[in-house]
């Protein structure tokens, strides 16, 4: 009745990476802003978007939930970070309609998120979708990432804890 007890929902042991939006799954080193290129934030890949429904690129808890970014935590601890577009911060969520809840389990694939890729264009900012591990350092033991179209859902690489 009140929840007391309750546990939590199991996460799936997924060690798939998926796109999350169709367009253009390219590498971070090509990411038009240094510190995602750099992988100052973290390994992964970039999509350039055609497509406007956001998809969770893992299976896992969603843990963090910001107008612009949306943070999964993986069964083998890899935390994820879909961030939508570049500097789009500046816009305060306006964009963006984030579809899940802080807690909330989810697959890969999963609908988490919507954009309006055209509000981002007029502010002049980069549509760039990154899919980023941000525990890289600590947690990530290898990454593989197939480049090329993608559809949003699409597995197209995979991710391995330490």
């Amino acid at each position: 009745m009140f929840g007391f007890g309750k546990k939590e929902e199991p996460l799936a042991e997924d060690e798939n990476l998926y796109t999350p939006v169709t367009g253009e799954v390219v590498d971070l080193t090509t990411v038009p802003d240094p510190v995602f290129a750099g992988k100052m934030m973290g390994d992964g890949f970039a999509v350039e978007p055609t497509g406007s429904e956001v998809v969770a690129p893992v299976a896992g808890r969603i843990t963090m939930i910001q107008g612009h970014a949306v943070g999964i935590t993986r069964f083998d601890g890899l935390e994820v970070l879909v961030h939508m577009g570049i500097d789009t911060v500046s816009l305060n969520g306006a964009p963006f309609k984030i579809k899940v809840k802080d807690g909330q389990v989810v697959k890969g694939g999963q609908v988490i998120a919507s954009a309006d890729w055209e509000q981002i264009k007029i502010a002049k900012l980069p549509t760039t979708t990154m899919v980023l591990i941000t525990n890289t350092a600590d947690h990530l033991d290898q990454i593989t990432v197939n480049t090329g179209q993608a559809a949003g859902g699409t597995i197209v690489g995979k991710a391995t804890a330490k």
